[in-house]
């Protein structure tokens, strides 16, 4: 069991962030995030998340132009924003993550199948990043709110790589909080059968 502090650093007391400190993160710290965040498991271990980390003036500049209205101050004001999508061909690199078996020939030329195995596990490895982020003491501000053709036609120009959402990373400033929602309880949101 995880003690109590780890707990509330993870889960409890994490929140997500639309308000930034002005202090920079480091690759090492970039580099840490992935180092954690790959042991995730994913279908056939699949991996198929791709992250792009948008740090640079020139590269904000780029991602700005995508994003909905409400999405720019709080990402422009990130000191990375990364942006978590899914290689089209995440099955040709199965025979080395896959090794058991043929996993490749589940997916080669299934479009459908590739998309929805694609999106639902880096969806999944999106998460890992956030749990990652915040182990390693920074904040997170996940988002959608972007125009996903558009991102991907700038970032991904070779159409191999398809985005799914954003997520901000940082020192988030807790002063600008708004008290945390409410969650729903076991019983409404669970059952055991």
């Amino acid at each position: 069991m995880l003690d109590q502090h780890t707990l509330e650093t993870l889960f409890i007391n994490a929140r997500s962030h639309n308000n930034w400190l002005n202090q920079p993160i480091t690759e090492a710290q970039i580099k840490q995030i992935y180092a954690l965040m790959k042991f995730g498991p994913t279908a056939a271990n699949n991996s198929p998340a791709r992250l792009t980390f948008v740090k640079s003036s020139a590269a904000k500049a780029r991602l700005k132009t995508h994003l909905d209205e409400g999405n720019i101050d709080k990402s422009m004001a990130a000191p990375a924003v990364a942006i978590i999508s899914y290689d089209i061909e995440f099955y040709e690199k199965l025979g080395f993550l896959f090794p058991h078996t043929d996993a490749r020939s589940w997916y080669a030329g299934n479009d459908a199948k590739i998309k929805q195995a694609g999106t639902m596990n880096a969806t999944l490895q999106g998460a890992y990043f956030m749990l990652a982020a915040r182990a390693v003491g920074l904040d997170c501000g996940p988002m959608g709110g972007f125009n996903n053709d558009t991102l991907d036609q700038d970032f991904f120009p070779d159409g191999k790589t398809k985005s799914i959402f954003i997520c901000a990373i940082g020192h988030g400033d807790d002063s600008k909080l708004y008290p945390r929602s409410p969650r729903l309880s076991f019983d409404e949101a669970c059952a055991i059968i």
